[in-house]
């Protein structure tokens, strides 16, 4: 026999599991009770033993075979609240509490638990013979005091099969009614095993099952890499499932701690709430990410940052809650709590709930979980945080109405933030910290740093103290940071720090693996761009000097906002989403529009309506997202007055969009900022994109794509403003694991307050004076006219200034700002004139004046002359599988010097970055519309023309038009007259912007 084939796996397997480190024993299937899915042996001889006393009550009570009734109640219970919950919880009958499993205890100090943990039964059986009729076995089956808790199918590559063969074998020969494999009534996890890769399900449903993979990644859980498993020199790829999952200790570990039912809940086409439920066995690197965290916690104690970054796909979710709930029960060696409270910071309602619904599976303690949703207030979080509950749910912004309240003096807290990102760096964080920090301890460091003596240290109504000690990091605090994209500031605040002096994430699931292993699509690999080209000229004789930079923003809103710019790009995405993208997803597919600005989505929409009106698409209808109120040409537009049923004339409110969007009635979605981040919907298809986009920005919008759900297989993304090239700058750093080259350097802060010292706007004492005032109340409010007078004076000096001395101030003013209150976040300075400066400079920002910086109107100085799209690129972006590397924060103004051109200038300007060399075709075109829209006819017509009028007049019209030309471009217009249906296209390709040309003068 090959020493290479099934047999050997198994033997390995076997050898493992049965050793001292295994906790197992060998057994066989000889009383294997296939009817019952139950070696009924090991189950009674397990009760008997460990619950003599149950055992005796039970058996009075039936006497007549007490072992069948036994089998019998336990059954039902199962039967009714599933085997995971009686495995955790134990069933009761007759009064009788009987427990099926004993788990380790959290404290050692409890030697009854530890002795009951002791007495599981546990084994390995080879070739179990699982059928009531038949003889087909399965390679390996794991039991625990008589109950099948894990099924697996080995293969080897070297006897010609794989992990896919193991797949087939239990899709297509392993019968789901057979006992053994009854969904929520005995085995809970199914193994596909090769030498290469492992693969799970917790349920089998025939060719539907589904399997994930298990692996640890090609460079190991927790570092950057692809799908599959690191080479092992020392045995089988492998190993890792046997070795550190399976292992008796690990297993009963997951099952009580891990293991869950998650309920979902969708609605049908019809509209019918549809409840299903999935176990969820924790993925490798979930388990991984958990494991590695709390043996570092348990090592070092409180007090250390911890950045996870874990791509989309990655069941963040389930991480957090997992996460929580070990920390809530972690102890140190000496067997005390290692945290006091856990508090989960995020903005998600959806993680609130499945939160505190996974953790109840495990544990049953009232009041375990608090969440501080909207229906509750910051005095609910600080008396949660005052009384010690558990584990919290809150925002962050519950804080700082509360902060000076609670009280963190000798107490621990880990915090864990969902998504973290630059929130975590401003007001609300800072009081986050100062709420918990350990307030006693930091007054005796700074009193010991300071060399005060014991009669100086009274600091407690010092207030600029009280808030220096709340920067930089705290020995009771531990933060645990999950994001995909972490940011320069995410990395050098919660990132570990090396030698080398980068700052990288202490676990990594990436982008890369989670689209390998098949948990995200990859948004790049279908990708289209257009090329935008426009020549604008003055209509006016004036030729006015203007801002330059500003002027030039008043160019390009009017091209991007031109009738005739939308329309063309509006006939793409209506025809690229009626040909390809609806026919997508079993014909569910939907589709996103990014624009530019709230009005951009608003012409879009109307536009996307007026089009697919026109043109009869009946099966295509939109909905629009954008905050707040739009005023265009007078006439005010919301978000909830433009969505409305058609059908019924019912306005669909802000809340319900997500709904029915997502509902058979619509199918492209128009945004402005909204839904570009956090949306999560898996119909999405395609992204039509006529936004700038760069950076993290760029990668969370393109993102809402990536989602999978059945019958999704790719996805698409047109883009008209955005090039290859830059999208793929913006992906590279977070494909693999995202490092922070070093950190930003705090005493950049002295060299940008003496840049600022420099303008002579404000005087030492009256920074101090303020400060004064400032700190004396904590109600800043009550304060606010004291405040205002002592920033007078500098106001009175920024007023006498030139223009562009008061901007380049105003821009290092906010530079400052930002990296201080960035940088306290890191680092604890202990420099009372530097808080007082910020305090100043924070409110001096915020008061000075706005400056007359109107917005430059040029719509009706300005003419669209040439204008041509073309596709420039279509394939698949590539992302090199490298380590992204980020810079750190330089502190450097952003202020820009002004300067001002004539409009000529800036127009030229313009059309040399976004012209092209016109055709001939391209100068008819617009010669064409140019004599159009001086036709007496059409313009006789008036600003609100009927549409059939119109469309009779301008027929006639055009003819006339093309026939005059004739002398100007012979051989063009010769070919026009001789091809009708080449000129009907012309014809039909001017109408809609003479249309609104006309309409808008």
């Amino acid at each position: 026999m090959n020493e290479y084939n099934e047999k050997r796996l198994e033997d390995t397997i076997e050898e493992y599991l049965i050793s001292e480190n295994g906790g197992y024993t060998k057994s066989t299937d000889s009383d294997f009770n296939a009817e019952l899915g139950l070696d009924t042996e090991k189950l009674l001889a397990f009760i008997k033993t460990s619950q003599e006393f149950e055992w005796d009550k039970f058996a009075n009570k039936f006497k007549n075979n007490p072992e069948k009734n036994f089998l019998l109640k336990m059954d039902e219970a199962i039967k009714k609240q599933g085997i995971l919950k009686v495995l955790r919880s134990g069933f009761k009958t007759r009064g009788i509490k009987f427990r099926m499993v004993y788990f380790k205890p959290v404290s050692s100090l409890n030697d009854i638990d530890r002795i009951n943990y002791s007495k599981n039964i546990c084994n390995v059986v080879r070739q179990l013979h699982y059928q009531v009729k038949g003889n087909n076995s399965l390679d390996m089956v794991l039991m625990v005091n008589g109950i099948p808790l894990v099924t697996m199918e080995l293969k080897n590559q070297f006897t010609g099969q794989n992990v896919e063969n193991a797949k087939h074998q239990y899709r297509y020969d392993r019968d789901p009614n057979e006992a053994i494999f009854k969904y929520k009534y005995r085995s809970l996890v199914h193994f596909a095993v090769d030498v290469k890769e492992v693969y799970m399900t917790t349920r089998l449903q025939k060719e539907n099952t589904f399997f994930l993979p298990f692996n640890q990644g090609t460079n190991g859980s927790g570092n950057v890499g692809g799908k599959g498993n690191p080479v092992n020199i020392n045995g089988f790829d492998t190993a890792y499932l046997w070795e550190k999952v399976l292992q008796k200790d690990s297993l009963l570990n997951i099952i009580h701690k891990y293991m869950h039912v998650e309920e979902v809940e969708k609605t049908d086409r019809k509209g019918n709430q549809i409840k299903k439920d999935i176990v969820i066995f924790p993925r490798y690197h979930q388990l991984d990410v958990v494991t590695k965290l709390i043996d570092d916690v348990k090592q070092k104690g409180s007090g250390d940052n911890y950045l996870i970054q874990h791509s989309a796909g990655s069941g963040k979710s389930n991480s957090i809650a997992w996460l929580a709930y070990r920390l809530a029960g972690l102890h140190n060696d000496n067997n005390e709590p290692i945290f006091n409270s856990i508090i989960v910071v995020t903005d998600r309602r959806v993680l609130d709930s499945q939160l505190q619904d996974t953790i109840y599976q495990f544990d049953h303690m009232d009041g375990l979980v608090e969440k501080i949703d909207e229906k509750k207030t910051s005095q609910h979080l600080k008396e949660a945080i005052n009384d010690n509950k558990k584990i919290i749910i809150s925002t962050i912004q519950k804080f700082p109405v509360v902060y000076k309240e609670i009280n963190g003096s000798n107490k621990t807290f880990a915090v864990i933030v969902d998504e973290a990102h630059s929130s975590q760096t401003g007001e609300d964080a800072r009081k986050l910290k100062e709420a918990l920090a350990d307030k006693e301890a930091l007054l005796e460091e700074y009193a010991r740093l300071e060399g005060l003596d014991e009669e100086q240290r009274d600091l407690e109504e010092d207030k600029v103290v009280q808030e220096l000690i709340s920067h930089g990091k705290h020995t009771n605090l531990s933060f645990f940071a999950f994001t995909a994209t972490p940011k320069v500031k995410t990395l050098q605040l919660f990132g570990h720090r090396l030698n080398d002096g980068t700052y990288r994430p202490f676990h990594i699931y990436s982008m890369r693996q989670a689209i390998e292993e098949g948990f995200i699509l990859d948004v790049l690999q279908n990708y289209m761009t257009y090329n935008t080209y426009y020549q604008i000229a003055k209509k006016i004789e004036d030729d006015p000097t203007l801002d330059a930079s500003r002027a030039a923003s008043a160019v390009a809103k009017f091209q991007s906002l031109h009738p005739h710019n939308i329309s063309q790009k509006v006939k793409i995405i209506v025809e690229h989403f009626d040909t390809i993208t609806r026919h997508k997803i079993n014909g569910k597919a939907k589709a996103m529009i990014v624009t530019a600005s709230r009005l951009h989505a608003v012409r879009y929409y109307q536009a996307l309506v007026k089009y697919i009106k026109e043109n009869d698409y009946k099966h295509l209808d939109v909905l629009v997202a954008f905050s707040g109120t739009v005023n265009d040409d007078g006439i005010e537009h919301t978000e909830v007055s433009l969505n409305k049923l058609n059908q019924y004339g019912y306005h669909i409110k802000e809340s319900q969009l997500p709904e029915y969007f997502e509902s058979e009635d619509f199918n492209m979605l128009v945004v402005a900022e909204k839904y570009q981040t956090g949306f999560d919907q898996p119909l999405l298809h395609t992204m039509y994109v006529d936004k700038k986009l760069s950076g993290v920005k760029a990668v969370q919008t393109l993102s809402r794509l990536n989602r999978t759900t059945k019958g999704k297989e790719d996805t698409f993304v047109l883009d008209f403003v955005n090039d290859a090239e830059d999208i793929q700058k913006s992906f590279q750093p977070y494909y693999e694991a995202t490092i922070l080259e070093n950190g930003t350097d705090p005493d950049i802060l002295y060299n940008l307050k003496s840049d600022l010292d420099d303008y002579k706007m404000y005087l030492s004492h009256e920074v101090h004076e303020f400060a004064k005032v400032y700190y004396s109340t904590s109600d800043e409010l009550k304060n606010m006219g004291r405040l205002t007078n002592h920033l007078q004076p500098a106001i009175e000096r920024y007023n006498e200034r030139e223009p562009e001395e008061q901007n380049q101030f105003k821009a290092d003013l906010q530079s400052f700002n930002r990296l201080y209150a960035f940088i306290i976040q890191v680092d604890r300075m202990f420099d009372k004139e530097l808080q007082e400066f910020y305090v100043y400079a924070r409110m001096l920002q915020k008061i000075l004046p706005k400056g007359d910086i109107g917005k430059i109107e040029l719509d009706d100085k300005l003419v669209l002359e040439y204008y041509k799209i073309e596709k420039s690129f279509t394939g698949s972006i590539e992302l090199e599988k490298t380590e992204g590397m980020v810079s750190a924060i330089k502190g450097g103004s952003g202020g820009k010097e002004q300067k001002k051109d004539p409009l000529s200038v800036i127009i030229e300007k313009f059309n040399e970055r976004f012209g092209t060399e016109w055709s001939e075709a391209d100068k008819v075109l617009m010669q064409l519309e140019s004599r159009l829209l001086k036709s007496d006819q059409l313009l006789g017509l008036g600003k609100s023309p009927d549409r059939k009028t119109f469309d009779d007049i301008y027929e006639r019209e055009a003819e006339n038009v093309i026939a005059d030309q004739y002398f100007e471009n012979a051989e063009i217009f010769s070919y026009l007259m001789r091809n009708p249906d080449a000129k009907q296209y012309l014809i039909a390709e001017m109408k809609e912007k003479v249309y609104h040309a006309i309409t808008k003068r």
